[in-house]
């Protein structure tokens, strides 16, 4: 029986794929897996007892991941699982910023007593004129599942589209259409385009990646979207580029009281995932990261260890190691069973960074005194016995 803690509520429709053989928890003090949203772990002790945590969502800005590898603790995500919610978002984000629809529906509102507002309306409707997205330019930087999806709508809306991530996977590039136009950096984009969206994790390298010098290089008029994360642009170089014309509007997805004093800033709460198909899907995908590395010692979208994948093991034993990345680790990891007479029927071994996995199908029981000495060896954090029949 494992048990899984949630941090935060989590879709229904998600924790009943966890079966019978789960107890859903949010008090247990010893889980074997932990599930949440946008709980803050950074001052949280973590139970030892925890192998997993799952984050029903695609960030992991509120998860220390290095420390928790360094524990030999893996953590999933679940990329892709959003991604149609913060498209239709972002869609919407660029309607916003080039029709007055938000200012034009404020004034009519304040007109709600005025008995001659049909009139009115007419007078004044020129004050909220805007443009249409056929025809014009934008830029969609960082092409993972969420930039694919809104590179791929902004094409049928009639809008000519250039893609810039230089770090595109084979399967974003599958999912790509050919007719999105290819920057070969960031700079070409931004002078190119009439709307900039952002796709991209924040991270060092992309933190500020908007600054005061890039917006100076801005087509005038630039409407700039940000559905990613807040630090990706500088509150400070977007007030400069709005007084100075480059900057049109910023459509942000994280305001703050410094953004939401400006005029041309149309600030959305935090509503990119929030819908209800988005959650569930982030949990049913959580839950089966969770299963399948609890059941198989199968790691599926992890942020601070490698994928590994063996399916369900048809050996008496199976057996998963945390470990560091370090030389001739395997080799005592295979020595280490030879002694005690343990045949290894397969095995995967992948690392990722300072980090390994090493999953082993073996031709015979397991003992306790085996696990020992393998915890024993330098560099292994976590020995977990995944499958051992009598």
């Amino acid at each position: 029986m494992f048990k899984v803690k949630t941090l935060n509520n989590i879709s229904q429709e998600g924790l009943s794929l966890l079966g019978g053989n789960y107890i859903i928890t949010a008090e247990d003090p010893n889980p074997d897996a932990i599930l949440l949203r946008s709980f803050k772990m950074h001052d949280m002790e973590l139970p030892e007892s925890v192998k997993i945590i799952g984050r029903a969502g695609a960030g992991v800005n509120n998860i220390p991941i290095e420390e928790y590898a360094a524990q030999g603790v893996v953590v999933v995500n679940t990329p892709g699982a959003n991604a149609n919610a913060v498209k239709e978002l972002v869609i919407l984000g660029l309607l916003l910023s080039s029709r007055k629809v938000i200012s034009g529906i404020n004034w009519a509102k304040s007109q709600q007593d005025n008995p001659e507002v049909d009139k009115l309306i007419e007078k004044e409707k020129a004050k909220f004129a805007g443009q249409e997205l056929t025809g014009k330019k934008i830029g969609v930087i960082g092409l993972g599942a969420i930039g694919v999806l809104v590179a791929n709508a902004a094409l049928s809306l009639g809008m000519e589209v250039y893609g810039y991530d230089p770090f595109v996977s084979v399967e974003s590039a599958w999912g790509l259409s050919c007719d999105v136009k290819r920057a070969l950096s960031l700079d070409e984009i931004i002078g190119e385009c009439d709307y900039i969206t952002l796709h991209v994790p924040l991270i060092d390298q992309t933190k500020n990646m908007i600054n005061a010098e890039r917006l100076k290089k801005a087509k005038p008029g630039l409407r700039l979207l940000n559905f990613a994360r807040g630090a990706l642009v500088s509150n400070d170089n977007i007030k400069a580029a709005m007084e100075s014309g480059d900057l049109a509007c910023y459509v942000t997805d994280f305001p703050d009281q410094e953004l939401l004093q400006l005029d041309n800033v149309i600030g959305i709460p935090h509503l990119g995932a929030s819908t209800a198909e988005s959650e569930e899907n982030c949990a049913r995908m959580a839950v089966h990261e969770i299963k399948e590395y609890l059941e198989n010692g199968n790691i599926v979208n992890s942020v601070n260890y490698p994928d590994c994948y063996m399916g369900i093991s048809s050996t008496p034993a199976r057996i998963g190691i945390t470990h560091k990345n370090i030389p001739n680790m395997v080799g005592q990891i295979t020595s280490s069973l030879a002694k005690d007479n343990i045949n290894i029927g397969d095995m995967l071994n992948k690392s990722k960074g300072e980090f390994a996995y090493t999953l082993l199908d073996v031709d015979s029981k397991v003992t306790l005194d085996s696990i020992d000495r393998l915890e024993k060896i330098a560099g292994v954090l976590k020995v977990r016995i995944i499958k051992n029949e009598n």
